[in-house]
């Protein structure tokens, strides 16, 4: 049986495809739109408009590289604030013209360097999670790989949450944990696997709906396949949400994430 840990080598394989493999198998006439408006653009999202089907969708994803200059490129697929800003720019625009919107997450987190917090990673981070849960258009999120502490979840809010059968959703990486809980990283993983952040996990949860199979051995190993049930994913949920009254859909999505977190305390147990 596979551990967390597993699951976290499998998405860390160098070739494992990412959202720019994905976006030319999943859309069709995808057009990339850039900057905050703000600021500046961010290589670390990604945001555009394309067809799923024959319906027009806005889609907002976080970038890895699969080499050095890619991760470069793309600052390792850790988001600056002006990249957040983006995305909502881009979901308040799918708003408008009653697009639904898809999210794309797979990042370690959001960058933690002093430019990032001067200029508002923090708000940024929490404009989208309050922002997002308003938004009067259908939203569904698909976790790719890592989805790591709040910069994964500045685009985790939404209607329906996937995540790829190796991918992990955490409010912090393994590594972080082991840090903080035993003052010894090299415990990652340990922490990995008492952290229970595996997809099969999260279902249980309530925090995620739909796991993704993957190919045996992760999605590297046939991207196009994987590809073809993402698409096919997309295109089966998108039309439960569309068929929702705006009102009824806002609340649906209010109470699924009031009621994360709910739990039990037993007396003389400890968790660890």
């Amino acid at each position: 049986m596979k551990t967390a840990w597993d699951n976290l080598q499998i998405i860390r394989e160098k070739n494992r495809p990412t959202v720019r493999d994905y976006i030319p198998m999943i859309f069709r006439d995808f057009i990339e739109l850039h900057g905050d408006r703000l600021y500046g653009d961010d290589a670390a999202i990604l945001g555009g408009i394309g067809m799923a089907g024959d319906m027009p969708v806005t889609v907002l994803a976080q970038v890895k590289g699969r080499d050095l200059k890619e991760n470069q490129a793309s600052n390792f697929a850790m988001p600056h604030p002006e990249g957040y800003r983006k995305a909502l720019r881009l979901a308040h625009q799918a708003e408008k013209f009653h697009r639904p919107v898809i999210c794309f997450i797979d990042t370690p987190g959001a960058f933690c360097g002093v430019g990032a917090e001067e200029r508002g990673q923090g708000e940024a981070i929490a404009r989208n999670m309050m922002e997002f849960m308003e938004l009067k258009t259908p939203v569904i999120s698909i976790v790719l790989g890592e989805g790591g502490s709040g910069g994964a979840l500045a685009l985790g809010v939404c209607d329906e949450l996937a995540m790829l059968e190796n991918a992990i959703y955490s409010v912090i990486s393994p590594r972080g944990a082991a840090s903080i809980l035993w003052k010894d990283a090299s415990r990652e993983k340990e922490a990995a696997n008492i952290l229970r952040i595996t997809a099969s996990d999260l279902v249980e949860f309530g925090v995620a709906e739909t796991v993704i199979p993957e190919p045996v051995g992760g999605a590297h190993n046939d991207p196009q396949l994987m590809g073809k049930r993402i698409s096919e994913y997309i295109l089966a949920t998108i039309p439960k949400y569309t068929k929702i009254p705006i009102a009824k859909l806002l609340e649906n999505r209010y109470y699924k994430f009031r009621k994360i977190g709910v739990f039990t305390e037993q007396k003389g147990v400890n968790p660890l």
